[in-house]
C-alpha cells in the first residue's frame, strides 16, 4: 500500500543530516525540495501537493536470479535508510533495509553461488551505509559478492562498492566521491521579507540548533563539525579496511570522482570490464554441465536508463 509523505519531512532527511552523497546529487534533490519549501513560482494546489513514495514491498525494480547460481541486484538512484521510492522525479529511492532483505534473501538461497550488485548511485544518506557495507563484508566471506559499477558507485555507493569481495567497473564508470557533507538551509530573510516570525520555545542549548528560522550559530557550527569529523573517519577507515588501503591514501583522494581507470591506478577497483561482459563471465564460471551439455545462463544486468544526471 502506498503512503504519502510531505516535502518538509523529506527535507527532514536532506537538510542538517550527513550525507555520503555526491554534490551534483544534493543539488539535483534540493532543486525539487527548496521551491516548495520557499513556496516560490508554485501555485497553491502545488505548494500543499505531497510526496508521494511506493513502499518496497511494491517496488519494480527487484532482484534478478539468472539459472540457478548468481543473483543481480540492483543499487539504482538515492540511497536512504528505510522504504521508498521518488515516483514524482527521475530519481529513484532504494534503502539499506531492502537492499539488505534482498542480500539475505540471497545468502539463504543454496542455488545462489554468487551475488552481484549492480551499482548506479551517486550515494545517498549516511545513516545506515556502514552498517549495510558491515552486512556485506560479512556475507562476502559466505558467498562472493561482485560490485558491478554501471555506471556509477559514488560516496554510499561506492562504500558498499568497497566492502564487496572485487569492484569491476565499466569503461565510463565514475567511482570515488570519498567525503561527507551536511547542508543546512536558512529562511530567515525570506520570513521577515513576508512577515513571518517563528517563536522558539526550547530547553537543552542544542535543541534549536541548524534551525532554518534563523541565521547559523557558532554553536551550531562546530556541533556540524564534529558530526562531519565523525562521518568522515568511519568513511575514509571503513573504505581502506574494506580495500587494504592505508587510510592517508584514502583520505588523499579528498573525495573526487574518477574514472574506471584512473580508479584502477588508485586500487579503489579491481577491474575495468563493461557489466554485461563480467556478469557473463561470472555466470561462466559457475556453470554446470547438465546431460553432457552446457547450458548458457543469460546476463540481467543492465545500464540503467535516467534523465538524471548523477
Amino acid at each position: 500500500m502506498s503512503r504519502l509523505i510531505n516535502y518538509p519531512h523529506v527535507a527532514s532527511m536532506v537538510f542538517g543530516v550527513p550525507l555520503f552523497a555526491t554534490p551534483a546529487l544534493v543539488t539535483a534533490v534540493k532543486s525539487v525540495l527548496e521551491p516548495r519549501l520557499l513556496g516560490k513560482g508554485l501555485d497553491s494546489a502545488e505548494k500543499m501537493e505531497p510526496l508521494a513514495l511506493v513502499d518496497d514491498d511494491h517496488r519494480t525494480t527487484q532482484a534478478q536470479q539468472t539459472g540457478n547460481q548468481l543473483a543481480v541486484i540492483p543499487v539504482h538512484g538515492i540511497l536512504v535508510p528505510r522504504r521508498g521510492e521518488i515516483t514524482e522525479s527521475c530519481e529513484e529511492l532504494v534503502s539499506y533495509e531492502l537492499l539488505r532483505g534482498q542480500i539475505e534473501a540471497a545468502r539463504r538461497n543454496d542455488q545462489v553461488a554468487e551475488i552481484a550488485l549492480d551499482f548506479h548511485t551517486g550515494g545517498g544518506s549516511a545513516l545506515g551505509c556502514k552498517e549495510l557495507a558491515d552486512y556485506i563484508r560479512m556475507v562476502s566471506a559466505e558467498k562472493p559478492i561482485t560490485a558491478l559499477v554501471n555506471f556509477a558507485a559514488c560516496s554510499a555507493g561506492f562504500f558498499l562498492a568497497a566492502a564487496c569481495s572485487r569492484i569491476v567497473a565499466s569503461p565510463t564508470a565514475m567511482v570515488g566521491s570519498i567525503g561527507v557533507i551536511i547542508e543546512t538551509y536558512d529562511v530567515s530573510r525570506a520570513e521577515e521579507a513576508a512577515g513571518i516570525k517563528f517563536n522558539t520555545f526550547f530547553r537543552g542549548g542544542h535543541k534549536n540548533d541548524a534551525s532554518p528560522h534563523e541565521p547559523i550559530t557558532d554553536q551550531a557550527t562546530l556541533e556540524i563539525g564534529k558530526r562531519l569529523d565523525a562521518a568522515y573517519e568511519m568513511f575514509t577507515s571503513s573504505v581502506a579496511e574494506y580495500r587494504g588501503l592505508e587510510v592517508d591514501a584514502v583520505i588523499a583522494t579528498e573525495a573526487r570522482v574518477f574514472s574506471a581507470k584512473e580508479a584502477l591506478a588508485l586500487k579503489l577497483i579491481d577491474e575495468v570490464a563493461p557489466a554485461q561482459d563480467a556478469v557473463n563471465a561470472i555466470a561462466a564460471s559457475h556453470r554446470k554441465t547438465e546431460q553432457g551439455g552446457s547450458r548458457r545462463i543469460s546476463a540481467q544486468a543492465h545500464a540503467l536508463s535516467t534523465q538524471c544526471q548523477l
